[in-house]
């Protein structure tokens, strides 16, 4: 914060001192001068170098310009480590390229299961209704047929047996009637009873496998083909139901995918851009300078501390400022808030450097703040007319001098003069029989121990002082 001083140069208004306590009033020039310290600073804002990166943080840099070093216009200013990005740049491309052929191979299996989803579903409806008329033409004709036709297996294989029993029976009779049985009917006759004895098994096995038909075969046919029929069904069902499932899951698997596949791209794209931040170069011929300049003030900070070979700079946070050469210096101050009152725009002045009281340099205001600022200053921005000669550094600091007001000939006392009551500001006036009697005045401005009077004494008075 600056601190003026108010002073005074010619009072415009003094008063002769009779006495140490008695103070004749007369009329002479009256100025206040406003002074205070002011920077020099490009003009116009510069923009603070800081690292624009988007998805990079890790910048270490590995060779920078000296503070204050005069660069060629595309002479490096910084250069930082990028083994890291360069890895995280090949990583991501591989990311990228896999991720598409992952798209591409869903994008096909998505097609593919909507092609052939509706056939699938068709054979499944085929199937159920197979299902359910082989359920129905068993339950309703095939179960009972079987059991009619080993009923009627079995009532022929009795049939059979009865006939080749009765074969036998007139064999019998008819080599009965004969007193002397001959060789070859005796065969004839064994063989018939062999052939009554393989029809009496036939009869016993297929009355077996009768009952085991009617009794567990066709029953369990028939739990057969209605767990087959329920089967077909449930499949039915569960598949005209979780298909359109499954599609709408793999979409929203291929949208997932292809929403990873493009943020990979962008992060790949910032990251190449990011590439672009490891070496800056100067952008036109100027001066590096360490530490940010911004709003009108440079700040080192603690970050010129990492401005060295091996420091490592944070992302988006401005470390350096950049001046080129074709910029004019002005003049940037931060007023109080009485010094700021006193100015307005158009003012002329003087701006001298230390170490250079020699030349006072001619300076305008261009600009002062309208509010205060969180610090509670004011900005005030100053053109100066720098001798061809002189190029001051941007950062160092002048003495400013400006006359803010000024009446050629008013009335002013020693401040200390005036009185503060109920009725406003007053002083003491010597009577003419010596006694004294408090006169109200109206106050004007103050320049340093001094004050204008606008009303309330007259030129040759005589106020009396503490």
């Amino acid at each position: 914060m600056i601190h003026p001083t108010l002073t005074r140069s010619l009072p415009l208004l003094m008063a002769a001192a009779v006495n140490a306590a008695e103070v004749v009033i007369e009329e002479r020039p009256f100025t206040i001068e406003a002074a205070f310290n002011a920077t020099v600073m490009p003009e116009g804002d510069v923009a603070p170098l800081r690292l624009a990166a988007k998805a990079w943080e890790d910048f270490r840099i590995v060779e920078i310009a000296v503070h204050g070093a005069t660069v060629e216009k595309g002479g490096l200013l910084v250069a930082f480590d990028a083994t890291g990005i360069d890895r995280a740049i090949e990583d991501s491309r591989q990311s990228v390229a896999a991720n598409g052929l992952a798209v591409a191979r869903m994008e096909r299996e998505l097609k593919t299961l909507e092609e052939t989803s509706p056939h699938k579903l068709d054979a499944l409806r085929r199937a159920a209704e197979i299902a359910r008329e082989e359920l129905t033409h068993f339950t309703k004709t095939r179960r009972k047929a079987a059991e009619e036709a080993a009923a009627q297996e079995l009532e022929r294989v009795k049939q059979m047996l009865e006939g080749q029993r009765e074969e036998l029976r007139q064999l019998e009779k008819m080599y009965q009637a004969d007193d002397l049985t001959e060789e070859t009917e005796e065969i004839i006759l064994t063989r018939q009873k062999d052939e009554v004895a393989a029809a009496e098994f036939a009869l016993r096995m297929e009355t077996l496998d009768c009952r085991r038909k009617i009794d567990i075969s066709l029953p369990r046919e028939a739990a057969t083909l209605a767990d087959r029929e329920r089967d077909a069904s449930i499949a039915l069902r569960d598949a005209a139901e979780e298909t359109p499932r499954t599609i709408e899951t793999r979409k929203l698997d291929l949208a997932a995918l292809k929403a990873k596949l493009r943020r990979d791209k962008e992060s790949l794209a910032e990251l190449e851009q990011d590439r672009d931040l490891f070496e800056l170069k100067a952008p036109a011929a100027g001066v590096f300078y360490h530490g940010p300049i911004e709003n009108g003030r440079w700040s080192p900070g603690e970050v010129v501390k990492q401005l060295v070979r091996g420091g490592r700079l944070a992302a988006h946070s401005p470390f350096a400022a950049f001046i080129p050469a074709s910029g004019r210096p002005a003049l940037v101050a931060f007023a109080d808030e009485a010094t700021a009152r006193s100015l307005q725009t158009g003012l002329a002045g003087t701006a001298i450097l230390p170490g250079r009281e020699d030349q006072e340099i001619p300076v305008k205001l261009v600009r002062i703040d309208t509010a205060p600022r969180p610090d509670g200053t004011w900005r005030a921005d100053l053109s100066a007319a720098w001798p061809a000669t002189f190029a001051p550094a941007t950062g160092s600091t002048a003495r400013i001098r400006m006359t803010t007001y000024e009446q050629a000939a008013a009335i002013s006392i020693p401040t200390k003069a005036l009185v503060h009551d109920s009725a406003g500001w007053a002083v003491e006036v010597k009577l003419t029989d010596g006694k004294t009697e408090r006169r109200p005045v109206k106050r004007g401005r103050v320049s340093g121990d001094n004050t204008e009077i606008l009303s309330g004494l007259e030129i040759g008075q005589v106020i009396v002082t503490p």
